[in-house]
């Protein structure tokens, strides 16, 4: 199996090419490492998407060496964890192989466009991968148990800190954000329209219309109505509450009622169930909002403004009032950001925070969501203008600084302690 194709295959998809060797290949060894070889085809590959990948001049000194020496490395670590029967279930593999193809399968746009860019069928990726995904598992859990629970005291970072003080990198402006998100609520008559069209196909479906026909008619799901409404093979954990509860109690070729979920309304058919894992396609419908019914969710989001204004705590009503679930429960708090972040999450919150002063309530502004888009408040708890690291204003930031290069110290000297143990040979 050609190193590039599985680094291929781990990488995203960024272009839409074939993914094969060249077709000229020289098959020459370039190095044994215990019972393993690197041909100089997958070396010259590697090199090509090294290059690609970080976007390097093919001129620059030393690539091949670096690429090679990296090879190396990695079965090294591999023959240490075969020696150390470091085990990976086929359950692991196969769940790891799952989420690689579904991640795959969206990025290329369906499952046969990606058979296309890797020139064979979905069932012979799975077979050509599996080898090379086990041993890229079994490297991952070795390092994993060796070094991921990496710790430093003040002392060290206090060292680090004096030796490198000088060297370390300005911390860019950073800011501190909380908010209340709301998404407008369609209206009655408006739900009840999309419900009642929905099941207008539902009904045509049952009477024999091809699902896939429909789906690609009447579905709203950009990404999968031109397939008919397939979703490729998706595993436990990745769809919304409702609709995952809703396709995991299907039968084969069964066609749900209709589902609710926070995209709109939806008639699910699974067409096959892989453990964890199922295949199935859909229709979905999505519940037009009018002017009126944003213009209420900006009314309630001003009122709540003005009770922050006046005293009331953001956080307590942060619980109780906002829809993203993911930072309600801790008072709405988002975290910390570069400014520079900010753009490439959302251009409304960049151009909200940027006219903003520390400690000031914004005015209700929109904000897109993967299923629809809401208005929310935004609280700038904190603005941290940039600066050369200290010890006092970012100690965190310097101890994980620390942990890093604890870490690769380590592991060089470990990576020397194998090749003290292992057969290795360049022969380039």
């Amino acid at each position: 199996m050609s190193a590039y194709r599985f680094s291929h295959f781990l990488a995203a998809v960024a272009v839409a090419v074939p993914m094969m060797l060249p077709a000229q290949v020289v098959d020459r060894v370039v190095a044994v490492v215990d019972r393993e070889v690197i041909l100089e085809s997958e070396l010259n590959a590697q090199v090509q998407f090294f290059i690609q990948n970080n976007r390097l001049d093919p001129n620059t000194p030393n690539i091949k060496q670096q690429v090679l020496e990296s090879m190396i490395s990695e079965k090294l670590i591999i023959a240490k964890a075969i020696e150390d029967t470091i085990t990976v279930t086929d359950d692991e593999v196969q769940q790891q192989m799952d989420a690689i193809i579904q991640q795959r399968v969206l990025q290329a746009g369906s499952e046969a466009r990606l058979e296309e860019m890797y020139g064979m069928p979905i069932s012979k990726i799975r077979r050509e991968f599996r080898d090379d995904l086990r041993k890229n598992l079994l490297a991952q859990k070795l390092q994993q148990q060796r070094f991921g629970q990496t710790e430093v005291g003040r002392h060290e970072v206090e060292a680090f800190y004096a030796t490198y003080k000088d060297s370390l990198p300005r911390v860019a402006e950073e800011v501190e954000l909380s908010h209340i998100f709301i998404r407008p609520k369609p209206s009655d008559a408006a739900t009840a329209a999309t419900r009642s069209r929905l099941q207008g196909i539902l009904d045509s479906i049952r009477a024999g219309a091809s699902f896939p026909e429909m789906a690609k008619r009447y579905s709203e799901d950009p990404g999968s109505a031109p397939q008919g409404g397939d979703l490729g093979l998706v595993r436990r954990g990745l769809f919304v509450k409702e609709f995952e509860s809703a396709v995991f109690s299907l039968a084969d070729s069964q066609i749900s009622d209709i589902v609710q979920s926070s995209f709109g309304f939806h008639v699910i058919q699974l067409l096959e169930r892989r453990g964890e894992a199922v295949r199935a396609r859909h229709i979905l419908l999505k519940v037009p909002r009018g002017q009126h019914d944003d213009d209420s969710t900006i009314v309630l989001l001003d009122t709540l403004r003005s009770r922050i204004l006046r005293g009331e705590n953001f956080a307590e009503l942060a619980k109780r009032y906002s829809e993203d679930t993911r930072t309600n429960l801790v008072g709405g708090s988002l975290g910390t950001f570069e400014i520079e972040q900010l753009d490439q999450i959302d251009k409304n919150l960049s151009a909200t925070v940027l006219a903003m002063k520390e400690g000031e309530i914004s005015k209700p502004s929109k904000l897109s969501t993967e299923t629809s888009y809401g208005y929310h408040l935004v609280w700038l708890k904190r603005r941290t203008p940039p600066h050369v690291m200290t010890l006092d204003q970012d100690y965190r930031r310097l101890e994980a600084l620390t942990q890093n290069y604890r870490r690769m110290k380590e592991y060089q000297t470990w990576l020397a302690d194998l090749k003290g143990r292992f057969y290795w040979e360049i022969r380039l």
